[in-house]
């Protein structure tokens, strides 16, 4: 199937891994830093984006990271917190988004004094003033949030327990990760807080992508992880190679990726991330065609929209595009994401039924 830029953005679309502190508009970020004197490193927005994706294009994820001090620079108040939401939600839904959970550290947003359970208000305040703002145009989307422990830092057990507290009051709180440098950061170092998280039956996803090892995943799903944040590395338990344009039957698995099929473990995979942090060489060699075709749960997502200069319909055309993907594997995708998120079950449900597969038939 043949599909354009404009096709991809009508179909409706879920985002499961997008970071709220790598998705601001560059006209935002370049106001709220002059409300506070903050210096950015370009004084005007084509240029600064251009910055922004350079950072991310270093296949260094270390380098990449350290883009985000200037979008965290201007996110330390709740009132600059709350808008930077409230703008996500209404440029999701312009990009044809129906159903969203963006993610966000915290303990990142703590530099001005603010307490853990301000910051999760002013979000997710935030998100419902988005969700209106759609509705008062016609449109409908859900975004919820995901709160993440920095896996550098020792506050994991603190943000596990937060997320358990809040998810009590606000349903807009649905699950936990551990996000971060991974490199010499396991998820086996944050044991107590997913024991706690297992316990406390929080929905878990865990990023695992960097290291060209299988460890990462692995460490993950025995600690717990519903969900894998990116999972790109798996492919070095495959027999797929860059370039290899084999078919489902001819995809050979190790067993990991054998357990990751079989228990249908969702992997949110965000390929042209993916590219520019050196995991994979062009979207066309990222696993995510292979790996939908072989029947593994996987979907398409953004990671940090303002870094990687992306939209989720810019990402489902690149991928579309790369794979020559059908209209099926299209919904397949849209449907293993809706599915696979935190979401209640009546929930996700709905939204197939009422906002998915009507684009589809």
């Amino acid at each position: 199937m043949t599909i354009s830029i404009d096709d991809a953005r009508r179909l409706p679309k879920v985002l499961l891994h997008d970071h709220l502190y790598g998705g601001l508009r560059v006209a935002t970020i370049m106001e709220l830093a002059d409300s506070i004197g903050w210096t950015l490193p370009a004084a005007d927005p084509d240029t600064l984006q251009a910055w922004f994706t350079r950072g991310a294009a270093t296949a260094d994820l270390l380098q990449y990271l350290a883009t985000f001090e200037h979008t965290l620079a201007v996110m330390q108040t709740a009132e600059h917190i709350e808008r930077v939401a409230r703008e996500a939600v209404v440029d999701l839904a312009a990009d044809g988004v129906v159903y969203a959970e963006v993610r966000f550290a915290p303990e990142l947003h703590q530099h001005a004094g603010l307490e853990l359970e301000a910051v999760v208000e002013a979000v997710t305040s935030g998100f419902r003033g988005g969700e209106a703002d759609v509705a008062a145009g016609g449109g409908r989307i859900t975004v919820n949030a995901i709160l993440c422990a920095m896996r550098t830092e020792h506050r994991s057990v603190e943000i596990a327990r937060l997320v358990d507290r809040l998810r009590a009051w606000d349903d807009k709180v649905v699950a936990f990760d551990l996000a971060g440098a991974e490199t010499g950061f396991p998820p086996s170092l944050h044991a107590e807080a997913l024991a706690f998280a297992r316990s406390a039956l929080l929905n878990i996803t865990i990023h695992a992508s960097e290291p060209p090892d299988l460890e990462l995943i692995s460490d993950a799903l025995a600690h717990g992880a519903h969900r894998i944040g990116h999972g790109v590395r798996l492919r070095a338990d495959t027999n797929l190679a860059d370039g290899d344009r084999i078919g489902p039957g001819d995809l050979r698995l190790g067993p990991l990726a054998q357990y990751v099929l079989d228990h249908q473990v969702h992997m949110e995979m965000a390929p042209t991330c993916n590219v520019q942090i050196g995991a994979v060489p062009s979207v066309a060699d990222h696993p995510i065609g292979p790996f939908l075709r072989a029947g593994f749960n996987v979907g398409y997502n953004t990671d940090n929209r303002l870094m990687s200069n992306v939209m989720p319909s810019s990402e489902l055309h690149a991928v579309a595009v790369a794979h020559e993907l059908t209209s099926a594997e299209m919904e397949q995708l849209a449907t293993n994401a809706m599915m696979s998120s935190f979401a209640p079950m009546d929930v996700r449900r709905r939204i197939l039924a009422e906002q998915i597969q009507p684009a589809y038939r």
